[in-house]
């Protein structure tokens, strides 16, 4: 490390730490890193630890999988580690990139690279590049522009990245208008780690993400929603959203965030509903239990996306958003499908904020046994994700009130056990089924089996459990009223 990027006094135990946390995880992955090292030597190509893996063993959290560079093109990679991996694919290998399996490790092997876009295409153009620090100075950040060289573990750092890491800030190599020209991706990697790792954007990384934000229109939606999960899915989401919306970034592919910055709440409880919604996804993050959940939080991010299109000013002055969970469940659907969600994923999400607002009318316990049904089956295996969502959506200053709602939801929530308790919730189905119908009704498979079950099954939902000759009388019942028997 040259004099000038010398870190600070302050700065030295701090660096000595994560120098010691480096040491410790490259020990633990030495065994198999330093061996390719050495086969990769042997071959007399270079071999280097490098990127993310770096800054993650410096952070002390490096995990199993490591990325290395080389001066060797991929079918030289490929006669390296033939026979030594455990198992070798090539689905990177139009990005110069092989990878490996070996001990429990996943290896992914990069050719020097020089890759950029040529301002037109959606996806990067790659072009080998011939040395390490070329290829360290296309990369993204300086906290990922770090190397260590194998097997000799000599550290490379042009770029300042050790101590932009003690300072937790992010900042690239060249300048950040040059590096985002090449990728334009870059500017939603910025905010992903923001996210990620708690760290401050540089102040000049900032403007170029500001002034360049239209370019992430140049970057397919696949790689956008990629990006995006990451960052939703960081230890610090806030931060990483709120970098989204203030660069302008947020408008080229989710200005239903951007757009709830202009509303005032209907209960003049907080600034806006920009900032009500970022504390929801704050409150839903609490509640995870085993890492995260990206349903729930996306679920928190949009359950208010359809307030903009339903704000209505009462003749007394209030705002009112009638409806909004209905508009922002297909704004949300809409959306997803323009990132390319999975359907699956999207259909959970919508569906938790159509139903966020349905727990608003069960007020002191008014809702009949009839109406508990239905919320739970209404909700299906979404209904722990509801639970959270509806409490997560508790924002009020009001500690009186938040108390009052949080008891009345510990009352729902009960009401549901000891519903549960009698009856089978999970699966609320009819009394009867298809084969039973037909029997009964002396038809064949068709319509008219689904709208008896289906109206056996809303008896389910408003009487609870019904015997078999009860549901055999009211199924008879059913089809005389229809003209289907004989009177």
């Amino acid at each position: 490390m040259s004099e000038a990027s010398a870190p600070h006094a302050a700065d030295r135990r701090e660096l000595t730490a994560a120098q010691r946390n480096a040491v410790a995880e490259l020990l633990r992955v030495s065994p198999v890193a330093d061996e390719l090292g050495r086969r990769f030597v042997r071959a007399g190509h270079e071999l280097h630890l490098v990127g993310g893996s770096v800054r993650d063993a410096l952070l002390g959290r490096l995990g199993d999988d490591l990325d290395f560079c080389t001066d060797a093109h991929p079918d030289e990679t490929l006669r390296i580690i033939k026979g030594w991996a455990e198992s070798i694919w090539e689905t990177g290998r139009e990005f110069g990139t092989i990878g490996a399996q070996r001990d429990g490790l996943r290896l992914e092997i990069t050719t020097f690279r020089a890759e950029s876009y040529d301002q037109v295409s959606r996806n990067p153009v790659v072009v080998y590049g011939t040395s390490l620090d070329e290829d360290l100075k296309r990369r993204d950040f300086t906290i990922n522009a770090m190397a260590v060289s194998l097997p000799d573990h000599r550290f490379t750092d042009p770029h300042g990245g050790l101590d932009d890491l003690s300072a937790k800030v992010i900042r690239t190599p060249s300048t950040p208008g040059e590096s985002f020209g090449d990728d334009p991706l870059r500017m939603l990697r910025a905010a992903r780690f923001a996210a990620q790792l708690r760290f401050a954007v540089h102040s000049d990384v900032h403007l170029a993400m500001t002034e360049m934000a239209a370019d992430l229109d140049r970057i397919t939606a696949e790689r956008i929603r990629d990006e995006f999960t990451k960052l939703l899915c960081g230890a610090d989401p806030i931060t990483g959203l709120r970098l989204l919306v203030d660069t302008g970034l947020a408008e080229r592919f989710l200005p239903e965030l951007t757009g709830l910055k202009l509303e005032i709440d209907e209960h003049a409880q907080h600034k806006d509903v920009y900032e009500h919604t970022l504390t929801v996804v704050e409150n839903a993050v609490s509640y995870e239990e085993d890492g995260c959940d990206f349903i729930l939080r996306m679920a928190a991010l949009l359950h208010d996306a359809g307030k903009p299109a339903t704000k209505a000013v009462g003749s007394d002055g209030r705002v009112s958003f009638h409806h909004h969970e209905v508009v922002g469940a297909r704004l949300t659907k809409a959306r997803m499908k323009a990132m390319r969600y999975p359907k699956e994923v999207t259909a959970k999400v919508t569906a938790l904020v159509a139903l966020h607002l349905r727990f608003y009318g069960y007020g002191r316990g008014e809702w009949t046994d009839s109406a508990v049904r239905r919320y739970v089956a209404d909700a299906g295996d979404l209904l722990p994700r509801l639970h959270k969502l509806t409490r997560s959506d508790c924002t009020t200053r009001n500690r009186r009130k938040a108390a009052q709602l949080a008891a009345d939801y510990d009352a729902l929530e009960d009401r549901i056990a000891r519903i549960e308790a009698e009856e089978d919730l999970a699966r609320v189905r009819p009394d009867l089924d298809g084969n039973a119908i037909m029997e009964l009704l002396g038809v064949p498979p068709g319509p008219v089996v689904g709208r008896a079950w289906k109206h056996l099954k809303e008896q389910r939902l408003e009487h609870g459990p019904l015997d078999r000759d009860a549901a055999e009388a009211e199924l008879l019942r059913w089809a005389r009223t229809e003209n289907l028997l004989p009177e």
